[in-house]
């Protein structure tokens, strides 16, 4: 016994009030899962939802108040990012931020929450998930059909708008020609329409702002690749695009670069693992990615040399599950907070050593 006579313990206990920033993406799950953790851990909750997903949160709310959540503990507090969102983050009184959305309001909202404005007495804590340029790889022993196959659902689900959607395609040159052709076929045979109908799988992207934008990444991309397939809008009313693929694009070129949140995929050739793995790190994110090989041995140097927070192998890059895949990602891709995971509640918590001369 280091000290005899005495008694040593470690506790947690909660840190505060706690803001919640929900994406528009997934509106219950992130969102019941950042105010949740705030509060199974002592702490109370500012729930601030996306401008483009109030309602959800709003039920939320609704529900753990009937549930039984002490008055005051939650709060729901929508209304415009660059106010109300602003205004939260910097107040005195905020003990930590809980964000998930983009690189760029996440890198603001870690500024803001590092000043110390007048009466605060503590630095903020900052637990941001971000944005991803997630990959897939194809190696030589790549089993083509299961590659085709992952890429596609990583791909085009949810119309490529999550942070951990696969926007680019790194295929060795001995599959790229049959790869490409693949996915191809299987691409345009993509039904797009409202998905209140189950045999559709394509739906809208969230909104007008959001159709611009990927519309002119399609416009960068034509002129930075070659366009296998979509490319335009799909015909009709509503914000619905066309499932689109460039070939040919190099690792640098800006559709291989930054974030779409788009049915958009680059995608890239490869002439050796070495080159595969220096592709798919080469970006300043580092959320999720995939890995198809039947070469064991590869695997395992796959495994170590990829830097990504959540990895798959011989499976598609997306569709992390909670308590089996705790989420959260590297470099620009956020503070790797490994939502859904068992370490995730110790980011609510602050630890305070105790040792008690007991005699």
């Amino acid at each position: 016994v280091p000290n005899p006579g005495e008694s040593n313990d470690l506790v947690y206990i909660p840190l505060g009030v706690g803001v919640v920033i929900p994406p528009w993406n997934f509106p219950c799950a992130i969102a019941m899962g950042m105010t949740a953790a705030t509060l199974v851990t002592g702490n109370s909750a500012i729930l601030k939802p996306s401008s483009d997903a109030p309602l959800t949160a709003w039920k939320i709310f609704e529900i753990l108040e009937e549930a039984g959540v002490p008055a005051g503990a939650l709060n729901f507090l929508p209304g415009p990012g660059g106010t109300i969102g602003d205004a939260l983050v910097e107040h005195p009184r905020v003990r930590f931020v809980a964000f998930t959305g983009s690189m760029e309001v996440g890198i603001g909202i870690n500024e803001r929450a590092a000043k110390v404005p007048h009466g605060q007495i503590w630095l903020k804590r900052a637990i941001l998930e971000m944005g991803g340029k997630d990959f897939t790889i194809l190696d030589e022993e790549a089993d083509l059909e299961a590659g085709v196959a992952g890429v596609y659902a990583g791909a085009f689900g949810f119309q490529g708008q999550k942070c951990s959607a696969c926007s680019r395609a790194i295929v060795h040159e001995k599959l790229y020609d049959e790869f490409l052709e693949q996915l191809k076929a299987r691409t345009e045979k993509t039904t797009i329409g409202s998905t209140e109908r189950r045999e559709i799988f394509l739906g809208p992207v969230v909104s007008a702002s959001a159709e611009k934008k990927i519309l002119e990444y399609i416009e960068i991309g034509k002129s930075e690749g070659r366009l296998i397939t979509g490319g335009e809008k799909h015909p009709g009313p509503g914000f619905f695009l066309k499932p689109t693929i460039f070939a040919d694009v190099k690792p640098t070129a800006r559709i291989a670069q930054e974030e779409i949140f788009g049915p958009v995929l680059a995608v890239i050739q490869a002439r050796s693992f070495d080159e595969e793995v220096e592709i798919a790190n080469g970006t300043i994110y580092g959320l999720t990615g995939a890995y198809y090989s039947r070469d064991r041995a590869r695997i395992v140097e796959a495994k170590q040399g990829l830097h990504v927070g959540n990895l798959y192998v011989n499976r598609k890059c997306t569709g992390a599950l909670v308590g089996i895949h705790p989420f959260g990602g590297f470099n620009m891709s956020g503070t790797d907070s490994k939502a859904g995971g068992r370490d995730y509640l110790g980011l609510f918590l602050q630890g305070k050593s105790i040792a008690e001369y007991v005699g």
